[in-house]
């Protein structure tokens, strides 16, 4: 038992970094939608190893579907990889608060933790507006971790907003 605990500290000590290092990842996904004209937002699941198993960046106006959102497409290529539409042990890395619908799915694909970089304050689902993912009247509640490269996060939208308006 306390080789365990030893070794649960040991990831909780380089988590921060690993957080980095994939919200990182992200922000190159978020670039690749920014220039495709969408909101640039990325997102990648990583399994319990450190295996990338989706990703995906935002892509609603290019394939008319309003719910290709950056987290709904990596999540299908996560479910695809591993063959299940569950992924326990799976860690999602977003830039942005996922919304109502992402939340949902996140849940219901039973991910074990979710980081994100900034909160939505139009429509976030998991701290700004609602707390879907860690809801204790859901059947699974997901580990939350906000505020990862934050700042970055939050310049790439403000850019890409600025250079709209």
């Amino acid at each position: 038992m306390k080789q365990n605990d030893e070794r649960r500290a040991g990831r909780d000590e380089t988590r921060p970094a690993e957080d980095e290092r994939w919200m990182r990842q992200a922000l190159r996904l978020a670039r690749q939608a920014e220039a495709a004209g969408e909101v640039p937002v990325g997102a990648l699941i990583v399994d319990a190893d450190g295996a990338v198993l989706g990703e995906g960046w935002n892509r609603p106006i290019a394939s008319h579907d309003p719910t290709a959102h950056a987290e709904i497409i990596a999540l299908r290529q996560a479910a695809a990889a591993a063959g299940n539409y569950r992924l326990p042990g799976a860690t999602l890395y977003v830039t942005l608060e996922p919304c109502v619908m992402c939340a949902g799915a996140i849940v219901h694909a039973r991910i074990a933790r979710l980081v994100f970089g900034s909160r939505d304050l139009r429509f976030g689902g998991v701290r700004t507006k609602f707390r879907l993912a860690d809801s204790d009247l859901l059947n699974h509640q997901v580990e939350v971790c906000e505020g990862v490269l934050a700042a970055d996060c939050v310049a790439l939208l403000e850019q890409f907003f600025r250079a709209r308006r």
